[in-house]
């Protein structure tokens, strides 16, 4: 349900969980722009119960630092929407959870800026043990599109951070 209304096909997301289960790899996520949209397509499929370990969501300021703890200081000096925020959530996720690999989202869908950033942006973290990298980019469309965007990007980018 969740899939088809992304504009995801199932089988793209098969494929994340099978990446995911054929190298033993668990994964949580961290989602602020998203509201926990990523975990919910991933669990959309069946058998993901395998690889996902569960989702934070941290719509909130405050909760980015309160549950997946993303440094205060950071955010009150630059904001909830920030490379360095997407890098934290995805390192929050996956030591909160337990996971192999953390998915941190932050971004701004609009219509308005947030803190100055223009609708659009989105930065996407990952981290596994090895390391900690952030995709940002700017995404054309209305809310609900740069949200969808921001997960296929996330899903798109999930088998890439596992190498």
């Amino acid at each position: 349900m969740i899939v088809e209304a992304l504009g995801l096909e199932r089988a793209e997301v098969a494929a994340v969980l099978d990446s995911l289960e054929r190298r033993g790899k668990t994964v949580a996520t961290a989602e602020s722009l998203t509201s926990g949209m990523v975990c919910a397509a991933l669990t959309d499929v069946a058998g993901a119960s395998a690889v996902v370990r569960g989702g934070l969501v941290v719509y909130a300021t405050d909760m980015k630092a309160t549950l997946a703890g993303v440094d205060p200081a950071l955010l009150r000096r630059v904001g909830a929407v920030h490379p360095e925020v997407a890098r934290q959530l995805a390192v929050g996720a996956r030591e909160r959870c337990a996971a192999d690999v953390g998915v941190g989202l932050t971004g701004v869908a609009g219509p308005s800026p947030q803190d100055g950033v223009a609708p659009g942006t989105v930065h996407v973290g990952l981290a596994s043990s090895r390391e900690v990298r952030v995709r940002s980019v700017v995404l054309e469309g209305d809310r609900h599109e740069v949200r969808a965007g921001a997960v296929r990007l996330a899903l798109a980018e999930l088998p890439v951070g596992l190498d």
